[in-house]
């Protein structure tokens, strides 16, 4: 079993995540996996940071897929005896021009941005070492469309006691309020891509309090954060930021030093803390 340290970056052929995983073999001192759904596509990324004098490794990861997930998981178990550093990058969003019915659009972003995630995390958070890092990608869309939401809404996704299986309720309940036509009318914001960041959000702040109940002498720091509006094929061309400038915070809160207490359980962008 090797003693390196290790990393796995999720979704991570192209866009921000490809830059993470060029950033974190430059900085990181250990074995960083880019893991994509498709191999072909996961391996051709690889080639290419390659080229650039990097030594990324290749994992199939597809995060919808439980067998997939549970492979990696084995893999690290195995080859590692655990995981340093999880960067949960991996999600999907529709266009804004989309024609894709709403609700269609609400089942499956939901299911990649969240429920996978939290698949993901379920799988791999157990095998975190001492003073590791777990960070989930999420958007400051959370916190507008946390603003958008009801009252009632935003009282349980602030609350510090909710727990994981009542937040996949109401990420649940959305899915269905959207096919039934009534999401707006129950207190739900109009956007699917960010109901599923508020869900990244909340679960990173539920997941960092059961760490706490847990695993108190393991230091592992574990947040959500906003890479920032990131020139990217799901944002579009016109956006203020280049892959790299998007991968500084995420990266920053995958290097947090072995003596830093924080933040923890927190939404960061440009490496702050932001209310939530």
């Amino acid at each position: 079993m090797s003693s390196t340290p290790v990393a796995v970056v999720t979704g991570a052929n192209k866009g921000i995540g490809f830059a993470i995983v060029q950033a974190l073999c430059k900085q990181f001192t250990g074995d960083v996996y880019l893991t994509a759904r498709d191999s072909g596509r996961g391996q051709a990324a690889v080639a290419k940071l390659q080229e650039e004098g990097l030594s990324p490794l290749f994992h199939q990861l597809d995060i919808t897929d439980l067998q997939s997930i549970r492979t990696l998981r084995d893999f690290l178990k195995e080859k590692y005896g655990g995981l340093n550093v999880l960067v949960n990058n991996a999600g999907i969003a529709f266009k804004v021009a989309a024609t894709t019915p709403f609700a269609v659009q609400a089942e499956v972003t939901l299911k990649t941005n969240f429920f996978a995630t939290r698949e993901v995390c379920a799988e791999l958070l157990p095998l975190i070492k001492p003073y590791g890092r777990v960070v989930n990608v999420s958007s400051m869309v959370s916190v507008s469309a946390l603003a958008r939401c009801s009252q009632e809404l935003q009282k349980k996704f602030r609350s510090d006691t909710i727990t994981e299986e009542e937040l996949a309720k109401l990420m649940m309940k959305f899915v269905e309020d959207t096919k039934k036509g009534v999401h707006e009318k129950e207190g739900w914001p109009n956007t699917a891509y960010g109901v599923s960041k508020i869900g990244v959000t909340v679960l990173s702040r539920i997941q960092a309090r059961m760490l706490n109940e847990k695993r108190k002498a393991d230091h592992i720091l574990l947040n959500a954060c906003c890479p920032g509006w990131v020139r990217t094929d799901m944002a579009g061309p016109n956006a203020t930021k280049s892959p790299d400038e998007g991968a500084e915070t995420p990266v920053y809160l995958a290097l947090l030093g072995p003596d830093a207490d924080g933040p923890h359980g927190q939404l960061v962008s440009e490496k702050r803390v932001k209310n939530w």
